[in-house]
């Protein structure tokens, strides 16, 4: 027997009140922000459908669309096929847009400007979440921790979605919306690293141990330790980047001769 697919139904507040103003993209913009914080939504919680927001908004279904591009475009939001629009990072009225240019290649030098960038965020954030968490914080990192170590074991180190999880956590757990937010716009460049990158298929397995290491840290409310941890973390990062690399010089030059 098929079960019926339970979808949540929007009561839409009258914070969703029709769009009287010549700036109508900011105009929605302003209104799906009041929506999300009204309704309390969280990154993760599904948007209710073009549909359902053009008629509320008296708008059209193309400016909303136009207006979640944006969104998405940001790494605010994230659409997937069949299931609808989903919030990444949260929103505010008086956040700013900031637009980045990031690098999109596999070489090693992209992937190292991107690992420098995540060095410092995860350093930084590890400390504040140790300096900052609450216990409701510790075991919420302690749960995606956990998750993330039975998939690596299950699925022979195929562990992505788990691992971002548990970095995401650390983040959320910092006190500091904008390391999530700045994570969340890089989510793309960041999954780079679970993809093989230079032909490593053992890529990024010899950090594993070092997520339950940090996590011990932050529960022991130690920052310096915390710091020490994410920061030996990612040089295990370097060094698998620095073994493809070399790896890949070796092809080249064998190819050559």
């Amino acid at each position: 027997m098929v079960q019926p697919i339970l979808v949540k139904r929007f009561v839409i507040s009258p914070i969703l009140s029709p769009v009287h103003t010549p700036s109508r993209d900011d105009a929605v913009l302003h209104a799906l922000v009041d929506f999300v914080t009204s309704e309390g939504l969280r990154p993760g919680d599904r948007l209710p459908t073009e549909r359902v927001l053009a008629e509320h908004l008296k708008v059209s279904r193309t400016t909303v669309r136009e207006a979640l591009t944006r969104w998405q475009e940001l790494g605010l939001v994230e659409r997937r096929q069949g299931s609808g629009t989903y919030l990444k990072a949260a929103v505010t009225r008086n956040m700013l847009h900031l637009p980045l240019t990031l690098p999109s290649g596999n070489d090693f030098n992209s992937l190292m400007h991107t690992l420098e960038i995540r060095r410092g965020l995860e350093a930084e954030a590890a400390v504040l979440s140790a300096e900052r968490a609450s216990d409701a914080d510790i075991a919420f990192i302690e749960q995606k921790l956990v998750k993330m170590e039975d998939a690596f074991h299950a699925r022979h180190g195929m562990s992505a979605d788990e691992d971002w999880d548990f970095h995401l956590a650390v983040f959320r757990t910092s006190g500091n919306p904008l390391f999530e937010q700045i994570i969340a716009a890089m989510y793309e460049m960041f999954h780079r690293f679970w993809e093989h990158p230079l032909g490593v298929q053992d890529f990024g397995h010899a950090s594993f141990p070092y997520h339950r290491t940090l996590f011990n840290a932050i529960a022991a409310r130690d920052p310096i330790g915390a710091r020490a941890e994410a920061l030996k973390l990612i040089a295990t990062v370097e060094d698998d980047l620095k073994r493809g690399a070399a790896n890949l010089k070796k092809q080249n030059k064998k190819s050559q001769e």
